[in-house]
């Protein structure tokens, strides 16, 4: 008889692993923990819901009853796990103690925050990272009555995406980030221009080289400080700076963790018995990829380590295709600087590729037309993690 599963997490990491090991095993219980609402939904579209008008619970494809019943799981939500005991093989929820045959940690990231908010500002500052964090910034701009002046801060791919996504549904925007040109981890300098340039030209304002020196009220709005001592308003603020992976529970319970996740080898192996991590809080030998490809490669591999064929995860190139449609942008970022980018195109249709010392491609940044090289060239390139 095959040892229960729990799994943490009802993200895209967990709902996948428990559909693959369903799949595999009819007859094994499952249960999944999550400490928001556990309804079935694809995170990608949470950057594309404003643009079309689309209500949270238009992208919600089951709720967390639908779901449970659909994997013939026990789905537990609004449920905090605050402690794990590998020895013992039990989870504290509160006061009461949940034992486990395998845990998955799959918990997932969370927003960085590199700023307190004031407490008079908890409703106009927001972060969105799932489903419960877009009802309730939705929520927020339904309740203006009228178009609503956004200020982004962060221009990475959530910010990006966020203030393409904004201002196609009617919204100001205003990105504010350090970094010269959006997407500076992705796209080498004239890309990330490129992408401004059709930003700018949408309405978006870029607020590029800044830093927010300071947050404060604003009547009914929000007053941003900015480092060259200028002023804005706005009537919302959405933080997009990154994210962290949530590896508390695990740290508590004495696994192995480090700044970039939650340590595994191959198999999604943590340094404790009978306990795996994967998605975005898994650092798998060495690499944390926040994206999905990864992500269903890891939930593919360890579904089928954890019904008895012991399988390793192997990542090929992962191209990530943003969500920008004012321009086109997909890329493979290089997993350490490359020797050289050579970078050729012009106006908005860029092709930059990412060259080691002996110029083999390790790595690729595409905008506009270029983009249909994404295929050829992620064909070229070679598997990150094998």
């Amino acid at each position: 008889m095959t040892a229960p599963l729990t799994i943490l997490g009802t993200g895209m990491a967990g709902i996948q692993l428990a559909r693959q090991v369903r799949a595999r095993d009819a007859a094994r219980s499952i249960t999944l923990i999550t400490a928001d609402s556990g309804d079935d939904y694809s995170k990608p579209l949470l950057s594309t819901g404003f643009a079309k008008g689309l209500p949270p619970e238009r992208l919600a494809s089951r709720s967390a009853l639908a779901l449970a019943e659909g994997l013939g799981a026990v789905v537990r939500t609004h449920t905090r796990v605050t402690g794990l005991d590998p020895e013992a093989r039990t989870l504290a929820i509160g006061a009461e103690t949940l034992p486990y045959g395998e845990l998955v940690l799959a918990t997932g990231a969370a927003p960085a925050m590199p700023f307190a908010i004031p407490s008079t500002l908890a409703g106009r500052v927001f972060t969105i990272n799932d489903l419960d964090d877009y009802r309730t910034f939705h929520s927020a701009l339904e309740g203006l009555g009228r178009p609503a002046r956004v200020a982004i801060i962060g221009s990475g791919l959530v910010g990006c995406e966020y203030a393409n996504d904004l201002v196609a549904g009617g919204h100001g925007v205003t990105l504010i980030a350090p970094e010269p040109t959006p997407l500076a981890r992705l796209l080498p300098e004239p890309l990330g221009a490129a992408l401004g340039a059709a930003f700018r030209e949408a309405g978006i304002a870029l607020e590029s080289g800044r830093t927010l020196a300071a947050l404060g009220e604003d009547g009914d709005g929000v007053a941003l400080a900015l480092d060259d001592g200028r002023g804005l308003e706005a009537d919302l603020v959405l933080v997009a700076t990154g994210l962290s992976p949530r590896t508390a529970l695990a740290e508590a319970a004495g696994l192995a963790v480090g700044p970039e996740g939650i340590h595994t080898d191959r198999y999604l192996a943590t340094s404790a018995p009978g306990i795996h991590a994967l998605g975005d809080v898994a650092c798998v030998d060495g690499v944390n990829a926040m994206y999905v490809q990864p992500l269903q490669a890891g939930a593919k591999a360890l579904a089928a380590t954890l019904t008895g064929t012991p399988t390793p995860v192997a990542y090929g190139p992962w191209p990530v295709l943003v969500k920008t449609p004012l321009l086109p942008v997909v890329a493979l970022p290089p997993r350490q600087a490359p020797a050289r980018w050579r970078i050729e195109g012009e106006e908005r249709d860029w092709s930059a590729l990412a060259e080691d010392d002996e110029g083999r491609l390790v790595g690729f940044a595409l905008t506009g037309a270029c983009v249909r090289r994404k295929v050829e060239l992620a064909r070229a390139a070679p598997a990150l993690l094998i």
